[in-house]
């Protein structure tokens, strides 16, 4: 039986200790944390990495739809609240359920059935990123191409690109990130769209399936023919 870890987002203790109370009929759910705030949730999902959320919208301070922008490693996400004029964004940023407080036993069980099968049976990595008012839910081996652009980095998915709030630094850093590789210091591919490989007198160029070209620094170059030849 695969373990669950889930950390229970919301401002409310009684809404927190309710959630914690159904969670007792899961024994493969483990629970990691509370968090009362977006900025207590935001430490712990970092730290901790959870497999599922459930995320209250509206709490003092930033809201769960804020909290969520925040993140490079995004859990799976299931938002209570006691508004259902949320339903339509939520489903937006493809959380898995939205439940109305109070929860009634049967939604949260159906809610519970749709997340073990989710997550049991799901190893793909991804990424929320609002983009002025549209929201991408990004699985990161569909992105091709990371290119820096100042406190961005522009992530290149199909024939779209969105800029995201973080380094090249953190992207190269994040375990959900490891067929990323470090072309030079504004460029991260994606190993797995490696269409050729050209040594020139400029030295090693890339050329991706979706057709872009990305010489590969001198610096880098040593790395990336060792990385290829395994």
């Amino acid at each position: 039986m695969k373990t669950i870890r889930v950390i229970i987002i919301d401002d409310e203790r009684g809404a927190r200790q309710e959630l914690i109370r159904m969670l007792k009929d899961y024994p493969q759910v483990v629970i990691l944390g509370e968090a009362a705030n977006a900025d207590e949730a935001e430490k712990l999902i970092v730290l901790l990495k959870p497999d599922l959320i459930f995320l209250d919208i509206q709490m003092p301070g930033r809201s769960g739809f804020d909290l969520l922008e925040t993140l490079n490693h995004l859990p799976e996400v299931i938002f209570v609240t006691a508004f259902d004029s949320f339903a339509v964004r939520a489903f937006e940023v493809s959380a898995m359920d939205y439940l109305m407080k109070p929860v009634r036993k049967e939604r949260f069980k159906n809610a519970m059935d749709k997340a073990i099968e989710r997550i049991t049976g799901n190893d793909e990595p991804y990424v929320f990123v609002k983009d002025r008012d549209r929201h991408h839910l990004i699985k990161w081996k569909d992105v091709h191409l990371i290119e820096s652009v100042e406190n961005y980095a522009r992530l290149f998915f199909g024939k779209e690109q969105v800029l995201l709030k973080t380094s090249l630094n953190k992207l190269e850093d994040n375990p959900d990130c490891q067929r990323f590789f470090r072309a030079s210091r504004s460029i991260l591919f994606n190993i797995d769209y490696i269409s050729l490989v050209k040594k020139d007198i400029e030295g090693t160029l890339v050329v991706l399936k979706t057709g872009e070209q990305i010489r590969i620094s001198e610096r880098q170059a040593i790395k990336f023919r060792n990385l290829i030849k395994t």
